[in-house]
């Protein structure tokens, strides 16, 4: 089908090929991300282009090329080195969405190293968690992140030998100085397609967040679906990229920063916090024409009913993932945002597999879209049985999908309950039609998705257990219109504690200030007993059930 759509002298761009008779995704044994995205664009009629926006929350906006950009990728590449870093080393990056983050992926790339993606939206025992887990010796942060974690550092972190940042104490070390350093003698060591490149935390539904690593490959592999939800229209000479998303995460960073690139365009980002009045004054002021939002945001902007009379937009392409699209929102944007507005599905471990591109085919309000080239996607039963059209099943894919992940970090059990016979497991559910499209039908598992967010129901429990106050405790995904599901606690008091509400936003701060904000409960409900399943374990299948059926009949008032 995309053969004839998009045509065959389209396909070499896209990283399409096409054998007996199938779309195939190709990449080359020595791709690597840097060659991929900057360094494809150094060369005299490229290297003075705009890269880079910056506003900072004050107001200004400083502004790099692709060449100050390498200039200070490989100061940082060189700096590394003669700290000890090289090829195959851990690098930890907690810079946020300041430029610090891009040009510093730049430099693990020339060092042949592997950028460890660390949110700040972690709380201290998250963050403690993933430095622990993979060992990570060398850190780049920034002030704001890094002053109420020093004192703790030794603590916290105790494998963690050099902490780079701007404005640093006794004993760390000047990233700005870092980027500054003159890298004559440096000599990049680029790894192959097959390397570790990102080592990203996502959480899943048992245990704590799993490391997930990803091959430089995975930039090519996404190239085609990168073309096809920015609705082939990435190299629009006047493109300007932007997402609120987190650049530590799938979204942020290879979603919407490395596509950028990949183009040659301008990615324009702030530390600001997203709502929608500032959002749509940003995407005004620097003219902003694609971007990735997550439909949690794109909701939060449809509350403004005719953004194009109140502010001078240039957006065109919003693609969308992490969480279903309601057709309302889909209506809104397309009718009175004016723009294309392409859904499309995946998960870390194996992204980009379903989605829509309007260039190509019409979209079905409400539906995921189609399976996009190169996968072979399916819905199968608990057995690994393919269920008829019209049924409901899991989505899977082959276990050589071309977007797979390289493996959990030091984790083969974990990987091995990924599977289903040759399959890939994702534990959503969904239906396909007569004509491919496929429709969300929700999780299989334990895993709650709110906002665009995954978020792993074990450690939050393990958290709230950790409170004095807390005997037992069970946490679940509650459906909710606007962010797809919340956060649920079910606390059992311990002895001679009552419940009350003073103590339910205790636990919820207890949450929000050791693991993250976004995974603190939205509500706490206390219960006297739980009911357990027959291994004596807490039945959250029983409680997720309940809140569906509350969800439910609510809907239907």
């Amino acid at each position: 089908m995309y053969e004839s759509l998009i045509g065959p002298e389209r396909l070499r761009p896209l990283n399409l090929a096409v054998d007996n008779g199938k779309l195939g995704i190709s990449w080359k044994p020595d791709a690597n991300i840097y060659h991929m995205t900057l360094g494809r664009h150094l060369g005299p009629e490229s290297r003075d282009r705009l890269a880079m926006i910056y506003e900072d929350p004050d107001g200004s906006v400083e502004t790099q090329t692709f060449a100050q950009v390498d200039a200070a990728a490989r100061g940082l590449a060189a700096n590394l080195g003669s700290l000890g870093y090289k090829r195959g080393d851990l690098v930890g990056i907690h810079t946020g969405q300041h430029p610090d983050t891009a040009v510093a992926h730049m430099a693990v790339c020339l060092l042949g190293g592997t950028a460890v993606t660390l949110s700040q939206l972690y709380g201290p025992e998250s963050l403690a968690h993933a430095i622990r887990d993979c060992k990570l010796r060398v850190l780049l942060t920034s002030a704001d992140a890094w002053s109420g974690l020093r004192e703790e550092a030794d603590a916290l972190f105790p494998e963690l030998e050099h902490v780079l940042l701007r404005a640093p104490s006794k004993g760390e070390f000047d990233l700005a100085e870092a980027f500054a350093n003159n890298s004559t003698g440096f000599e990049p060591d680029f790894s192959g397609a097959d390397d570790p490149a990102l080592l990203m935390y996502t959480s899943g539904s048992t245990g704590m967040p799993k490391g997930i690593l990803h091959g430089h490959r995975v930039l090519a592999a996404y190239t085609p679906s990168i073309n096809l939800f920015f609705n082939l229209s990435m190299d629009d000479e006047d493109a300007v990229f932007w997402s609120p998303s987190d650049w530590a995460w799938v979204g942020g960073l290879l979603d919407m920063l490395y596509p950028a690139w990949l183009a040659g365009r301008p990615i324009a980002t702030s530390l600001d916090r997203f709502n929608a009045e500032w959002a749509y004054g940003f995407i005004s002021r620097h003219k902003v024409t694609h971007a990735f939002l997550a439909p949690t945001a794109i909701k939060r902007l449809a509350t403004t009913a005719d953004p194009r009379s109140q502010y001078e937009l240039a957006i065109r392409v919003i693609c969308t993932g992490g969480e279903a699209l309601a057709a309302e929102t889909l209506a809104w944007a397309e009718d009175r945002l004016g723009v294309v507005c392409n859904e499309f599905y995946g998960m870390t471990e194996v992204n980009h597999l379903i989605g829509n591109c309007a260039a190509l085919f019409p979209r079905r309000p409400g539906s995921m879209g189609r399976a996009y080239p190169g996968h072979d996607v399916r819905l199968v039963d608990g057995s690994g049985g393919k269920v008829a059209e019209g049924e409901t099943g899991e989505i899977v894919t082959t276990s050589n999908s071309p977007t797979r992940f390289l493996g959990y970090l030091n984790n083969p059990e974990k990987e091995h309950e990924m599977r289903l016979g040759p399959y890939l497991r994702t534990n959503d559910l969904a239906v396909r039609d007569a004509d491919g499209y496929f429709w969300y039908k929700g999780r299989a598992d334990d895993l709650i998705k709110s906002s665009g967010f995954r978020i792993g129901p074990t450690e939050i429990e393990e958290c709230l257990i950790g409170h004095r106050d807390v005997a037992e405790a069970a946490v679940v995904g509650k459906p909710d219109p606007e962010r797809g599901a919340i956060v649920k606690a079910f606390v059992k008091p311990s002895p001679g504690v009552l419940p009350s509400e003073k103590l339910a936003q205790i636990l919820i701060d207890h949450v929000r200030q050791r693991l993250a904000a976004y995974k603190a409960p939205r509500e706490v409900e206390f219960v006297e007993q739980f009911e357990m399943t027959s291994s004596a374990k807490i039945n959250r299948r029983s409680l997720r059930e309940a809140e569906m059926a509350k969800a439910a009949r609510d809907l239907g008032r």
